[in-house]
C-alpha cells in the first residue's frame, strides 16, 4: 500500500456539516494524505484550509449563487409544502452528485471516498466505483436500531413495546415522507448496479462509520457493528481558535445563545431570549451566524443581550459561559458538552429534536419547544439551569468523556488503521 492516499469527501452542502469534516480532512492533510471536496461550485467558498482542492459539479443545473436559496428553503420549509420541496432539493443532490462526480473522481485519481452519512451519494458512488469508503455522522447516526428512534423524533430510548410500536410507526411516516429521495437512491443504485439501497442508512460503509456523538451522550446502540466509532466533535486544534473579546462581570452568569448557521436568523426566539436574561440579570451574548440585518442585531441589544454578533468564537463562548442556550444542533451540542456547560435546547428542525431528547437523557440540559418558550418558561429553564448543580456535574462528566473520546486525531488514525496505511511508511 502506498503512504499516502487521495481522498474526496462527498457531504451536504451546509455549513455545520463542512466545518465538521473539513477538521477531518485537515488531519488527513496533516498526515500526508491529499484531499479533494467535490459539490456545487457555491461549496468551495464555505473551505477555509486551501489545502483542500475543490472540485464543482452541476454548473447547468446549480450555478453560482443557488446554495442560497436551497439554504434559505432549508432554513424555513414551513408547512408540508416547503418540506416536500426541501426533500426534493436532497433527492436532487444526491442524483447530481451521482450523476457528475463519478467523471471527477476518475480524472482525479481518488483512492477513498469520506462519506457524510446524510448524503446518499458518497456511498453510492463509492461502491458504484468500487472504492473504499468512510461514513461519518456529523449529524445523529443514522444507524437504525429497534429501540433507538429516527433522528428527527423527540422522545427517548425504547424501553418497552409501546416505545417499539412507536419507533416503528415514526419510521414508516418518515420513509412514506422521504421517498423522493428513496426513489434517487434506488436508481441511481441501479444505475451502479447495486441492490438494497432506498435510505440513508441502506448506505453506510462497511468498513468504517465515524460519529462525532459518545456513548456516554448517545442512546445505547447494542447493534451497533464492530467498525462504528464514537469519537466525539471532529474540531481543528484549539489553537487556531481566537479568544472570546468579551468584558463581562464576573459577579453575574453568563448565556451564550446561538441557533446555528440555518436557524440564526429567527429574531423573535432571540428577543425572547434577550427579555429572559435580562428579567434573570443575566449576561447575554447571541452569535446570529450573520442570519440577522444590523437593525435587528441592535434591536437585540435594547431588548436585553449584552453583545450581539455574527460570529463568535464558539468554544471560547462556552468555555467562558455558564448556560448555552441552542437550537440542539449536533455541533453546538458537543462543543457545549466539551467545556462541561448545561444547555437550554430549543429544537427547531432535521436532528434537532434528538439531540435534545439525548440532552435531557443524559442529565446534562432541558428543553423547551420554541413556540411554547415564552419568557416566562425560558426564564424558568435558566433558573434551574444556573441554580441545581446536577446539571453542571453530568455535563462536566460528559466533557471529560469526550476529551478522551480522541476526536481528529483518533479518526486520522481509524481511517489509517482501516485502510491499513501509515503516513510514515
Amino acid at each position: 500500500m502506498k503512504p499516502s492516499l487521495h481522498f474526496a469527501f462527498i457531504a451536504p452542502p451546509f455549513t455545520s456539516h463542512v466545518r465538521a469534516l473539513e477538521a477531518l480532512a485537515g488531519g488527513l492533510l496533516d498526515h500526508g494524505h491529499r484531499v479533494s471536496w467535490i459539490h456545487q461550485t457555491d461549496v468551495g467558498e464555505l473551505l477555509t484550509n486551501r489545502r483542500i482542492a475543490f472540485h464543482a459539479v452541476g454548473l447547468a443545473e446549480r450555478p453560482r449563487g443557488s446554495l442560497r436559496g436551497l439554504v434559505e428553503r432549508a432554513a424555513r420549509p414551513g408547512g408540508p409544502w416547503g418540506l416536500r420541496r426541501v426533500i426534493a432539493d436532497v433527492a436532487s443532490g444526491t442524483d447530481l452528485l451521482c450523476r457528475e462526480a463519478p467523471a471527477v473522481l476518475e480524472a482525479a485519481g481518488v483512492d477513498v471516498i469520506v462519506a457524510d452519512q446524510m448524503e446518499a451519494a458518497g456511498g453510492l458512488l463509492a461502491e458504484g466505483l468500487r472504492l473504499p469508503f468512510v461514513s461519518v455522522a456529523c449529524a445523529l447516526p443514522v444507524n437504525r436500531e429497534d429501540r433507538i428512534p429516527l433522528p428527527v423524533m423527540p422522545w427517548g430510548y425504547a424501553s418497552d413495546e409501546r416505545g417499539l410500536r412507536l419507533n416503528e410507526g415514526s419510521s414508516r411516516v418518515y420513509d412514506w415522507l422521504m421517498e423522493p429521495h428513496a426513489r434517487v437512491i434506488r436508481a441511481q443504485a441501479a444505475r451502479f448496479g447495486l441492490e438494497g439501497r432506498q435510505s440513508l442508512a441502506d448506505c453506510l460503509s462497511p468498513l468504517l462509520q465515524i460519529s462525532q456523538t459518545t456513548t456516554g451522550f448517545d442512546f445505547s446502540r447494542p447493534a451497533a457493528p464492530a467498525h462504528f466509532h464514537a469519537v466525539g466533535p471532529l474540531r481543528a486544534a484549539r489553537a487556531a481558535e481566537v479568544p472570546l473579546a468579551l468584558s463581562l462581570d464576573a459577579a453575574r452568569p453568563f448565556v451564550f445563545a446561538s441557533l446555528g448557521t440555518l436557524q440564526g436568523g429567527r429574531f423573535g426566539l432571540f428577543r425572547r431570549i434577550a427579555h429572559a436574561c435580562r428579567a434573570e440579570e443575566l449576561q447575554l451574548l447571541i452569535a446570529h451566524c450573520d442570519r440577522l440585518a444590523p437593525p435587528q442585531a441592535d434591536a437585540l441589544l435594547r431588548h436585553g443581550a449584552t453583545a450581539v454578533t455574527g460570529f463568535a468564537p464558539q468554544r471560547a463562548a462556552l468555555a467562558r459561559a455558564d448556560l448555552v442556550v441552542t437550537h440542539a444542533g449536533l455541533n453546538t451540542a458537543m462543543d457545549a458538552l466539551e467545556a462541561g456547560t448545561p444547555q437550554l435546547a430549543l429544537p427547531i428542525a432535521f436532528d434537532q429534536p434528538g439531540v435534545a431528547a439525548r440532552l435531557v437523557h443524559a442529565g446534562t440540559g432541558l428543553r423547551l419547544l420554541p413556540p411554547l418558550a415564552g419568557e416566562k418558561a425560558l426564564r424558568r429553564a435558566m433558573r434551574r439551569l444556573l441554580d441545581e448543580p446536577a446539571f453542571a456535574t453530568r455535563s462536566a462528566a460528559l466533557g471529560r468523556e469526550i476529551a478522551q473520546a480522541g476526536g481528529v486525531a483518533r479518526a486520522v488514525g481509524l481511517i489509517e488503521s482501516a485502510l491499513k496505511v501509515s503516513p510514515h511508511d
